[in-house]
């Protein structure tokens, strides 16, 4: 979970404000954000998220980024970035939290992910140089380094979470990062995975938090607050929720700023 993203029509605004070309598909209803393919040497990087608003934070000079929440939309999309020619892939965006003791806003590198399509190893240097580049930064004491569990509908009880981590050792689990970790090994891509904790372990997750969550990784309020009007007991989750999504959140912008300075968002 996070923040709202913008309607896919503000969307749009936002990235002509910025000078970038932004393609939004119904089918794929996925949004693509970059131009042309460009010389080697200039080869973006691909950051994957889920969400409109995760690939807001991504996106930066040398960084295209595609997102939908729905698998296959995604899929297609990010297969659709790399035959444009990119120089690496980074599963980037928030994530739920398995680890017992890792509280929101803990920052992940994954070592791995683990996940319906088997383990796949992230690029170990690349990832190094991610964790490297923040220690010495006020992230420092939030970077673990561990697997990433890949899933493929979201993980919401504290159960299901205490039995994912059990069965698997992951730290936090996502629903992009085994697509994004099976592209690129499949193409022959370096891959990391920079994801943040928004949902702890301990912590079940209303109804109505994934309530709102479109297919092309927008969000729509109606059905939050529809949800909302069925069992307004879940006011105080959503409410505790919000404050995990705005830590996880500050997590991500300041990565995304220190990997940018440092240069770490490339693999060499």
């Amino acid at each position: 979970m996070g923040a709202r993203p913008l309607p896919e029509s503000e969307a749009r605004r936002e990235h002509a404000r910025h000078g970038r070309d932004v393609t939004v598909r119904r089918d794929p209803a996925a949004a693509v954000e970059g131009g042309m393919a460009q010389p080697m040497a200039a080869l973006p990087i691909i950051a994957v998220t889920g969400m409109a608003f995760e690939a807001r934070i991504a996106r930066g000079d040398g960084v295209e980024t595609v997102y939908a929440a729905r698998a296959d939309w995604l899929e297609r999309a990010l297969s659709e970035a790399v035959a444009r020619g990119c120089g690496g892939i980074v599963s980037f965006g928030t994530a739920g939290g398995l680890a017992p003791g890792l509280e929101p806003g803990t920052l992940i590198i994954a070592d791995a992910v683990d996940g319906p399509l088997g383990r796949i190893p992230t690029n170990a240097a690349w990832a190094a140089r991610c964790a490297d580049a923040l220690a010495g930064t006020p992230l420092h004491d939030r970077v673990r380094r561990g697997t990433m569990a890949g899933v493929t509908a979201p993980v919401v009880s504290a159960q299901d979470k205490e039995h994912l981590h059990r069965s698997t050792g992951a730290l936090a689990v996502d629903m992009e990062s085994h697509i994004a970790g099976a592209i690129a090994a499949a193409r022959g891509l370096p891959f990391i995975v920079c994801r943040a904790i928004v949902d702890p372990a301990w912590r079940t997750l209303p109804r109505a938090a994934t309530a709102g969550l479109r297919d092309d990784g927008t969000t729509a309020i109606g059905p939050i607050l529809r949800e909302l009007a069925r069992q307004p007991s879940q006011l105080g989750a959503l409410i505790r929720l919000a404050a995990d999504a705005r830590a996880a959140r500050m997590t991500l912008v300041q990565a995304r700023h220190a990997l940018g300075e440092a240069g770490a968002l490339r693999p060499h």
